[in-house]
């Protein structure tokens, strides 16, 4: 919580996605825009989520499908190279997630100077890459190592992608990841990128976390943003600020404004 707190402060933040471009090695890059291509879509993003007035930002590798548990090492170095040209225009708290990779997540958030990072620490799934087996111990202990200490974690207890293989409800499974491997917030998420969480999953975990952030992690929308934040402690949100409404587009500044406007009337501010 003291992190959590450091980070996004006493309200409920609304932590925008800046989805990278698919790198180099992955089978949508686009070998023709090459990293200038990837810099100068991030920049956009980035700017019109900033003026726009989230809370925060998150870099991550969306595009990067089909993804990987252990990420190549040239992934994580490109998004440190990408995130590195745009440090000087960064003006709200930043985290990452290299997909779907704890340890690299963890030397993305060092190199870079991350307040933040997010991921699937915990937990046993079945999912499209195959059997999910992260290492939560294993990942705390390198930020440690990194000199981290200070980076707050934000734990995905609902992969998006697969089911979990602990027959546990989400809520049991929560809890038991709060007592055992000390998270910063958990996230909720629906079953795919841009799908909503169930509110009444967001309503279970809460209850059982009283005293852990909860963020809704996946699908918030302008209609139901207030209604998400009325349960959640804030909530990550991508798609919905895209053009159309489509994960894979740029952001449209005037959904990005439409929406924190939303957010600030849910808020009361």
């Amino acid at each position: 919580m003291d992190r959590f707190r450091k980070v996004f402060g006493a309200g409920k933040p609304v932590i925008a996605m800046v989805h990278l471009g698919a790198l180099p090695g992955a089978p949508l890059h686009d070998a023709e825009a090459g990293l200038e291509g990837l810099v100068e879509g991030a920049r956009a993003d980035l700017h019109a989520l900033q003026t726009a007035g989230f809370d925060a930002v998150m870099f991550g590798n969306e595009n990067d499908r089909p993804y990987e548990f252990e990420v190549d090492a040239s992934s994580t170095a490109t998004m440190a190279y990408v995130i590195g040209r745009l440090r000087p225009e960064i003006t709200v708290p930043f985290g990452v997630n290299v997909l779907w990779d704890p340890m690299a997540t963890m030397a993305l958030a060092a190199a870079t100077g991350a307040a933040f990072a997010r991921e699937i620490f915990t937990g046993a799934y079945a999912s499209d890459m195959g059997l999910w087996t992260p290492d939560a111990g294993r990942a705390l202990r390198y930020r440690d190592r990194l000199g981290r200490r200070d980076l707050a974690l934000l734990y995905n207890v609902s992969a998006e992608f697969a089911d979990s293989l602990d027959r546990r409800p989400l809520p049991d499974r929560a809890r038991s990841a709060v007592f055992s491997s000390i998270p910063d917030a958990v996230l909720v998420s629906g079953q795919i990128t841009g799908e909503a969480a169930a509110l009444s999953d967001l309503e279970a975990v809460k209850k059982v976390l009283p005293a852990t952030p909860v963020l809704a992690n996946t699908g918030v929308k302008h209609a139901t943003v207030a209604e998400v934040l009325s349960v959640a402690d804030g909530c990550v949100v991508g798609s919905a600020l895209k053009q159309g409404g489509d994960t894979w587009k740029p952001v449209d500044p005037d959904r990005a404004k439409d929406f924190m406007a939303r957010v600030r009337a849910a808020r009361g501010e």
